[in-house]
Order: structure tokens, then sequence, then C-alpha cells
């Protein structure tokens, strides 16, 4: 008699795997750690996570999410008057692509709509942008001209203002470039709760487009992929479609 294949029990041992403490055993920082897989988990959850830990933290969704107005005592030991006012999503991330400039965008164009995104998909409106950079000495304007440019053209598309920032040069060889970090904040409306541990099973995935555009297209500028191909990175903001998305859940 065959057996009936249930995933539940799957996603039940995969919240305990996440529940569990990692021990972090590596003694030196190597590119994988940064690839999004296995040792960049264990580097997280083992590490980051066993030194900062506190309830926001602990979610490790793309973005804190939190009301503004409610005292964090209970977070970081800080006390504070207010009444909740509303909930925002505030996230950061940091950009190293390589190449800066590829078919479809470039790192400024990356840095804008990855954080935009991260917002969204929290349900949140993205608002407003803080963004940095770590500059190599020797680089030429131009090309940070462009780069701006593309950051301008990406906020104004997103509906979002890059409201601070920070400047570092350091000397040649220090960096590769450039490097960017964005944060950004934005506003959910108390009917969204959006969250990654809510999924479900049976739950329909719904993607934006077609998968691993961006990932193939750096891939073949770095010459690490011999193909003649006219695909271009798929970098957008995606909030307008999620608020359709939202709009259309609400009115339903």
């Amino acid at each position: 008699m065959s057996k009936v294949f249930s995933p539940t029990p799957l996603f039940e041992r995969v919240e305990r795997a996440r529940r569990r403490k990692h021990k972090f055993r590596d003694t030196q920082i190597t590119l994988a750690h940064g690839s999004g897989g296995r040792a960049m988990h264990e580097l997280v959850e083992g590490l980051f996570l066993e030194y900062l830990r506190n309830p926001l933290l602990e979610a490790l969704e793309d973005q804190a999410v939190f009301e503004i107005g409610v005292s964090p005592g209970n977070i970081a030991g800080i006390t504070g008057n207010g009444h909740p006012q509303t909930r925002v999503a505030f996230t950061t991330d940091s950009y190293v692509v390589d190449p800066i400039f590829f078919p479809g965008g470039d790192i400024g164009k990356l840095a804008v709509n990855g954080t935009v995104n991260d917002l969204a998909m929290s349900g949140a409106r993205p608002l407003y942008l803080s963004a940095g950079f770590i500059l190599e000495e020797g680089f030429p304007i131009e090309d940070l001209k462009r780069i701006l440019g593309s950051m301008r053209d990406a906020a104004a598309e997103a509906g979002v203002a890059v409201v601070t920032g920070d400047t570092k040069v350091v000397q040649r060889g220090g960096a590769d470039k450039l490097f960017i970090n964005t944060s950004g904040i934005g506003v959910i409306e108390s009917a969204v709760n959006f969250s990654a541990r809510r999924a479900q099973v049976g739950d329909k995935v719904i993607l934006s487009g077609t998968i691993g555009d961006h990932g193939t297209t750096i891939m073949i500028a770095r010459g690490e992929l011999e193909l003649e191909t006219d695909i271009e990175s798929d970098t957008a903001p995606l909030n307008s479609l999620v608020q359709e998305l939202i709009d259309e859940a609400a009115s339903a």
C-alpha cells in the first residue's frame, strides 16, 4: 500500500530547526558566508543573532516590523512614552555587485530597487531611503554620476526619496570600485499582516516574472557563463504591484 506524502511534518521539522540554536564553528569568513546559502544561514543565526539577539531580530525577515510610539523597553532596555501610532517596516541591504554596470541596470538602480522591494514584501508602502557609499580612490567621477542618475530615476519610479547618506573613500585597493548600502523605511496599513512565518501548506506562490534573469545576467557579464543571449537584469521596484494586490484583496 503506497503512502501519501504530507508536507506538514517537513514544515514542522523546518520550524523546529529554526528555533534550535546554531553554533558557529568556522574560524574565517569565506565567500560562501555571503552567498545566501547554508553557510550564510549559519553565520547569521550562529554568530550575529547570538550577539545581537532581540525579539525583532529573531524573526529573521528581510525587514523589521514594529510600531512607532511604543516603548522599546522590552527589546533593548530603553524606556520611553507614547501610544501606538502606526506600524513601520525598516530594512537595510548592502550591494557589492561586480560588474557595477550590467545589461538592464547598474549597482545604483539595484541598491534602490532591492531595498524598496524588501519593504514591499512586508506589505509596507516605502517612503524614505538612506544611501551610504564606500568609494575606492581613483573611481571615475563620470561613473559615479551615471550611478547616481540611476538611483535618482529608480527612486522616482518607486515613489521614494533618498533623504540621508554617508560617503567614505578608501585607498586604492581597499575596496572594489564602489560599494553601496541603502536602508529604507515604510508604513504598513493596519489591515496588512505579511510574514514568511504565516506561510501554510497549499498557499500559492506568486512570481513577478521569470526566475533567474538578474543572476544569469551578472554571471554572463563576469564571463562565468559562455552564452550568447540578450538577457537583461529584471531589477525593478515591485511596490506598486504589491499595493495593487493589497487593494484587490481588500475589495474582494
